[in-house]
């Protein structure tokens, strides 16, 4: 097996050029660059990554746990820290915890979710990841369910009240201020809200967003206008129908999810109305069916996939050893428009 004396002694040269060559390191002319590279490639020589891991203490993995890849968000944040990786000679190891398959949409039950996750970062820590990534379901706080852990981790879609840790999610307050606020801005003062679980960090923080541009522009807050729903398809159609049958009706929805908002576009339809002449609706994600509804949806888009590189970029500094000041980093999102909001 070829190593790096091996090149050292063909090109007439140290052990330690041919290493600074490798590791793009030190002080090495551009003649003698060349000619290390030419035997390398020669010999077909590959770095022993092993044993560069234990002289560097670092084997250039990141870990990933994900607590279920089904889950919409998942796969475009691990494509953005793949993309990083990629760029950076970085590997990954992914742990996909399968949370909905073991424990469904409760996850009050601490002790089976904290033996979980210590499963999950042991497996990694065994495989000596360098950091890890760590990915929820949905925005909440997963404070109390982490094991201690010696390496950098870095939380996106969701949290934690520890003040050290850094964390990646996207503001959901200002994404619905933009959303009520096109709405207003194109002419409409009714406007209803069809919200998800009452107990979802989700729904509280784009519910004030569409507060605050009522508030800002002076519409008026209706309570009849408001609804409270499940994130499926099914509380969106009902939902609407409710509003529909209200005496002076919105002329106007916002549904913070996309599949709500389809369930709004349907029961308006079966109430006889055209979407937007008659009724405008905005949803919120940008699920990729939303481009393919009678009429396509306008929405509001997450940045998933930047989560995923800015995680990936924050992760490989603190793995470098440098502390960032920003340590809570917020994304925009931005509304995609299409066919389903008209001016009034």
């Amino acid at each position: 097996m070829t190593n790096i004396k091996d090149i050292a002694k063909r090109v007439g040269v140290s052990t330690a050029t041919v290493s600074h060559v490798l590791n793009g390191t030190g002080r090495v002319g551009e003649d003698t660059r060349k000619k290390v590279l030419h035997v390398i490639d020669e010999l077909n020589y590959t770095p022993n990554r092993i044993a560069k891991s234990l002289k560097v203490k670092k084997t250039s993995t990141l870990g990933i746990i994900a607590e279920d890849v089904t889950v919409f968000n998942t796969p475009s944040i691990i494509d953005g820290i793949n993309e990083v990786a990629e760029n950076n000679g970085l590997g990954i190891l992914l742990v996909n915890l399968r949370i909905f398959h073991k424990m469904g949409t409760d996850f009050s039950d601490k002790d089976k979710l904290r033996k979980l996750l210590a499963q999950a970062f042991e497996q990694l820590h065994m495989n000596q990841v360098d950091g890890i990534i760590y990915i929820g379901t949905y925005n909440r706080d997963v404070t109390e369910a982490i094991p201690p852990i010696q390496i950098p981790v870095v939380y996106t879609y969701c949290k934690t009240t520890n003040e050290s840790d850094y964390t990646v999610n996207y503001d959901d307050e200002e994404a619905a201020y933009k959303a009520t606020k096109h709405l207003i801005e194109h002419g409409h003062k009714k406007i209803a809200l069809i919200s998800g679980k009452v107990d979802s960090v989700h729904s509280h923080e784009r519910f004030n967003g569409y507060c605050r541009a009522l508030k800002e522009n002076g519409v008026t807050l209706e309570p009849c206008l408001i609804k409270n729903g499940d994130w499926e398809v099914e509380s969106g159609y009902y939902l609407t129908k409710e509003l529909l049958d209200e005496k002076n009706r919105p002329t106007a929805i916002v549904a913070l999810n996309d599949l709500m908002a389809y369930g709004s576009i349907k029961a308006a339809k079966e109430k006889g109305l055209n979407v937007p002449s008659d009724l405008s609706i905005i949803g919120f994600d940008n699920r990729e069916f939303s481009a393919y509804t009678s009429p396509e949806l306008t929405t509001m888009s997450i940045p998933l996939h930047l989560m995923g590189e800015k995680a990936t970029y924050i992760l490989h500094e603190l793995i470098n050893g440098k502390t960032l000041e920003e340590r809570e980093l917020k994304l925009y999102c931005e509304m995609i428009n299409r066919n389903s909001v008209c001016k009034i």
